[in-house]
């Protein structure tokens, strides 16, 4: 049985990855030779995919905390039946800027109206998914199918400059990706209609003999928004770098979200990928080696410079992203758990693309961001001495409690 339904929900989420991070460079691919093609184009773009995750996460969120099984059923299947309505995903001409408008609102909107409503589906399907497998399956850990969800992210990404670019026309990549969309609507239609049977009776039920888990404490939820947000600001921050010091290069901008994508497979597939004795020892080397990239700049050889700038960014992303899956909740609290790590993406997005041009005259968000993820990791091995300190004082003082008791 368990089988059956990993083998469900594991292709449903890896098929929805995989064409989210397809839909992304193919718009890009539409859309940036509208408004100029620069990179703040494209960090744009970033920003609302972030807007539309986070709407995502929201929708999967309220689905399944405050919906019966039966009612997330019936609303999920008349969404997959909205978004089929959307294709094919082919952005109009309509929305080419005129030269009056904000180029913001211009993306904004062109994403929003054309391919908005499906890409909030396939955003939603990684936790909505883990939120119905542990309802199915008490007992079983959901949390591999987010590393099968990024790594799928990681393959659609990757792939699309080196196999789908290259040889497809871009109007006939969005007759693929719509027809990739079907696949996965009958996909998520199927988990759907079989979540939908499993009514508060059949489902495998609670251990009544183990206590309700532990609510996270607040300094654990603040983490939860803070860590995801420093990786978002290095991810647009070192695009922006690369694109000013190296090359306005399209590649250039899918390198660095590669990159943060396969950090969050790696560290949330298993703890054993990501052993913190190693990487505080990477990080502080490689942030120290882009600081010393942004001195030299073209001093150094253009594949020195990538290559460092790449270094750092997986670097610290592995920190943040391994310290947040070691932060991980119970399954119980899973989609306020994601909810909260898109928000800060959506957060960190909207810092590098908003609000750092109105507040400083030059590129400062990068070595701004590295900082913080510096400040973040003392922050946590500070708070991890201080737990191990106490917990040692409190096994003394139990010691000696037991020595004069024994000695009474």
């Amino acid at each position: 049985m368990i089988p059956d339904t990993m083998f469900r929900y594991g292709v449903t989420i890896f098929v929805s990855a995989f064409l989210l991070f397809q839909v992304q460079p193919l718009f890009g691919r539409f859309i940036l030779p509208w408004f100029g093609g620069s990179s703040a184009t494209w960090t744009t773009c970033l920003l609302c995919f972030q807007a539309l995750l986070l709407a995502g996460y929201s929708y999967a969120h309220l689905t399944a905390t405050r919906l019966n099984p039966r009612q997330q059923r019936n609303v999920h299947l008349a969404l997959l039946v909205l978004g089929l309505l959307f294709l094919p995903i082919v952005p109009s001409e309509s929305w080419k800027p005129t030269g009056l408008e904000s180029p913001a609102l211009r993306i904004l909107g062109v994403l929003v109206f054309t391919v908005g409503i499906p890409y909030l589906i396939l955003s939603s399907t990684t936790p909505l998914m883990q939120a119905w497998f542990v309802r199915e399956t008490r007992g079983v850990s959901p949390y591999r199918f987010y590393a099968l969800s990024n790594l799928g992210s990681f393959l659609g990404l990757l792939s699309y400059p080196f196999v789908v670019e290259p040889n497809l026309t871009l109007r006939m990549q969005a007759y693929v990706c719509s027809g990739l969309f079907v696949t996965f609507a009958a996909l998520a239609g199927w988990c759907a209609w079989r979540a939908g049977a499993v009514t508060g009776t059949a489902a495998r039920p609670l251990d009544e003999t183990q206590p309700p888990p532990p609510a996270p404490v607040l300094f654990d939820r603040a983490l939860w928004l803070t860590l995801p947000l420093c990786g978002s600001v290095l991810l647009l921050a070192t695009t922006n770098e690369m694109s000013q010091d190296v090359a306005a290069v399209p590649f250039l901008w899918v390198l660095p979200l590669s990159l943060y994508l396969l950090s969050f497979t790696i560290t949330f597939d298993s703890p054993r990928w990501y052993w913190r004795p190693l990487w505080t020892v990477l990080m502080p080397l490689t942030v120290a080696g882009a600081f010393m990239v942004m001195k030299l700049g073209t001093d150094l050889p253009l594949r020195a410079q990538v290559f460092l700038y790449c270094a750092a960014l997986l670097s610290c992303c592995m920190v943040l992203h391994g310290e947040l899956a070691r932060l991980k909740p119970h399954p119980d609290r899973l989609t306020g758990f994601f909810l909260t790590i898109s928000a800060g993406g959506a957060l960190g997005a909207g810092l590098v693309s908003l609000v750092a041009p109105r507040v400083w005259n030059a590129f400062y968000e990068f070595p701004v961001g590295l900082m913080a993820t510096c400040f973040l990791l003392a922050l946590v091995l500070y708070r991890q001495v201080h737990r191990a300190a106490r917990t040692r004082d409190a096994a003394l003082q139990v010691g000696r409690l037991r020595c004069s008791c024994s000695a009474a």
